[in-house]
């Protein structure tokens, strides 16, 4: 063989090695960067951006037209002095008569505004029942101002009450589903006043975020700088950034924010685990770890039963008398097969759960031995109660 063929075969085997540990490296940096895509979050489903909130809405009113489920006026002299102002602003004055109607209720209306709503759109309204009402089943909500905590009114409410409970039934029997002294309205309220707030006009603007974090402060900041190109994001504390805009190319804010949010942040959190002693749930975080220590978990039962026997005299016999003879049987057990559990130095979420299952425990006695742990220094986490 020609050393110039020989040169070419090697050569040629070098050009594929080299092209296999190129796609090698790549195949490997698409695995990680769709490992890290799989667990990050969009900016947006962590983090509020300034001025789009909510804003509650709350009002007193009068349902109408129910079918002899309303309040007692008698028992509800509020519904009473509501409608007598309601029907003088309507030109009746029945101030001084005796009304025993209860086709009417008194309600509380709630509502929520949503962030840039406009004059003319409509929201949906939620109504309870304030009063001694049966049920709102086929009322009418009669014009309801709708106030926001600074005592402006924003929306005005009316409309058909949509109920899902009912109440039926007679003497003896009475079946109830649901809640039929509540209801909605569905975009029952018209936005008459809107919140004055300018996002466009804006040169800076703070991220908040909904569970505040060093790590995922800062992270949120390198997304967005590396995405601008330039330093427009400055994480000043675990729950705020600051976006400043002059440092942008874009011209305004809202083109700014459709695409930042949009960016995909890994989140951070600490090491916690909360537990509900009520209903004894349990939820331990990802980054819980405990420290070498061993657990054992034992149950001592006491049975007690009662079988008393029902001693009588012979027949015929003088002087004797039917007596109860009290019979008491107590069981003690005590779960000796129980052994101990060696759980390792830094084993994490499934090492803990499966270590804690090997007892055969239930979740009651889990939130008993959790709270060992942690007084033992053993639980490298928070333990939150609620």
């Amino acid at each position: 063989m020609r050393f110039d063929t020989i040169q070419k075969l090697v050569s040629n085997k070098s050009s594929v090695i080299v092209a296999a540990k190129k796609t090698l490296a790549a195949i490997t940096l698409l695995c990680f960067t769709f490992s890290n895509a799989q667990g990050a979050s969009r900016i947006k489903d962590i983090a509020d951006f300034e001025g789009v909130r909510d804003n509650i809405l709350v009002g007193y009113g009068l349902v109408v037209g129910l079918d002899g489920t309303g309040d007692g006026l008698n028992n509800s002299p509020f519904t009473q002095q509501s409608l007598e102002a309601m029907l003088e602003r309507l030109g009746v004055n029945t101030r001084g008569a005796d009304a025993k109607t209860d086709n009417v209720a008194a309600v509380v209306v709630t509502a929520t505004l949503p962030p840039f709503a406009r004059q003319g759109t409509t929201i949906d309204v939620a109504i309870s029942s304030i009063g001694d009402a049966e049920s709102l089943l086929g009322g009418t909500l009669i014009v309801t101002p709708l106030m926001a905590a600074d005592g402006e009114v924003y929306a005005v409410a009316q409309g058909s009450v949509n109920v899902a409970g009912f109440s039926a039934g007679g003497e003896a029997v009475t079946v109830t589903k649901g809640v039929p002294t509540a209801g909605r309205i569905a975009n029952g309220a018209i936005v008459e006043r809107e919140l004055s707030f300018d996002l466009a006009s804006m040169s800076s603007l703070r991220i908040s975020l909904r569970n505040p974090d060093f790590t995922t402060s800062r992270r949120i900041e390198q997304a967005i700088n590396k995405f601008a190109g330039n330093n427009i994001a400055k994480s000043t504390d675990p729950s705020t950034v600051v976006l400043n805009l002059q440092g942008s190319k874009r011209k305004d804010m809202v083109s700014l924010i459709t695409d930042i949010e949009q960016l995909k942040v890994q989140p951070d959190q600490i090491a916690r685990v909360v537990i509900d002693e009520q209903s004894g749930i349990i939820v331990i975080g990802q980054e819980v770890k405990v420290d070498t220590v061993a657990i054992a978990q034992g149950n001592l039962t006491v049975k007690i039963t009662e079988t008393p026997q029902v001693s009588q005299p012979t027949p015929f016999s003088e002087g004797g008398e039917t007596v109860v003879v009290p019979r008491t049987e107590v069981e003690v057990t005590e779960d000796e097969d129980r052994k101990l559990t060696v759980l390792s130095s830094g084993v994490r979420l499934q090492d803990l759960v499966d270590g804690l299952n090997a007892l055969g425990i239930g979740p009651r006695d889990m939130i008993s031995i959790l709270q060992a742990i942690k007084a033992a220094g053993a639980l490298q986490a928070e333990i939150e109660l609620m």
